[in-house]
């Protein structure tokens, strides 16, 4: 297992290269850049200006050796400095990045604790009242767009019940109960649009597994509905739903974005849209490159975590 783990971890390494030079690269196609901002923010366009901010930026150098003086600070610990804040993006993702793991881990919780009861629950009352109810509703929340949901809760109780989700981020060393507060509804929303996908995957895998012969042979010997299902059924049907949930990751993350985007929380999706906006080439890149890393220990987790759940299954 020890081996496994480290070769799946120097096997990172080429992976996040490719990634990071494509993100590297595709940022400055983007048409107009951070050059053009800055002379329009300060209403100044001559050539001479520009050239002086391009050499004060390093941007006046060629695209590669660009990414080559970025990753090799990468290399040493270095994320570079934000364009427009001349702050260190270390330290910017270090102040987001617990932000959006606490609305992400949140949202994984709501999206487990609705996916994996009514998963099961639809499997057990196959073609029942319950069955129908479960998979409408999985259906809805796949057709309905979370951006769309969110900016409905956001106008609608405002206006009809003088209601609004609280804007206001409040740390939560600093104020529990009024960060829960803040992080609750986006989490509740993200929950439910992740949980779509997860309950139908339950339910078609607790279907499949409830139709093998040793679930048969347990239930001929008396064994109880519920013990069947939490010591024989249920292991053995999580496999594929773990594995759809490390999938998700990229989606959790993209949809952090715009919950974060929407709903004011200053997280790391925020910081990603304003980079992009602004053409914050260094901040863009720390932060995909941040993602990517937690997406990769993400998928080996869910690789990992087989052994555990089928014994059977070991890793060379």
């Amino acid at each position: 297992m020890q081996a496994y783990i480290v070769r799946r971890l120097l096997a990172l390494a080429p992976t996040l290269f490719f990634a990071s030079l494509i993100v590297f690269i595709s940022m400055r196609l983007i048409p107009g850049d951070v050059i053009d901002l800055m002379l329009a923010q300060n209403d100044i366009a001559t050539g001479q200006d520009r050239a002086k901010i391009e050499a004060a930026l390093g941007l006046d150098q060629p695209v590669y050796l660009q990414y080559f003086r970025w990753i090799g600070g990468v290399l040493q610990g270095d994320l570079g400095v934000s364009l427009w804040r001349n702050v260190p993006v270390a330290d910017q993702l270090w102040a987001t990045l617990p932000i959006t793991f606490e609305l992400g881990f949140l949202a994984l919780i709501v999206a487990l604790t609705v996916a994996l009861p009514i998963g099961v629950y639809s499997a057990m009352r196959q073609d029942t009242a319950g069955d129908y109810v479960a998979r409408s509703f999985s259906l809805l929340m796949l057709a309905v767009p979370g951006f769309w949901l969110g900016t409905l809760v956001m106008v609608f109780p405002s206006v009809w019940w003088r209601w609004a989700p609280e804007l206001e981020y409040t740390p939560f060393f600093e104020d529990p109960l009024k960060n829960l507060a803040h992080m609750i509804v986006p989490a509740i929303l993200l929950g439910l649009s992740m949980s779509a996908v997860t309950m139908r995957m339950t339910r078609t895998m607790m279907l499949e597994v409830l139709r093998q012969d040793y679930i048969r042979t347990a239930r001929a010997k008396g064994v109880g509905e519920a013990l069947l299902v939490a010591r024989h059924a249920l292991r053995n049907g999580l496999i594929p739903v773990v594995t759809l949930i490390g999938l998700q990751a990229p989606l959790l993350i993209g949809g952090a974005v715009i919950f974060e985007q929407i709903f004011v929380v200053p997280g790391m999706g925020l910081l990603l849209l304003e980079a992009v906006f602004q053409r914050d080439y260094p901040v863009v890149s720390g932060v995909f490159l941040v993602v990517g890393v937690g997406v990769l220990l993400i998928n080996l987790a869910v690789d990992v975590s087989y052994g555990w759940l089928d014994p059977k299954v070991r890793h060379q």
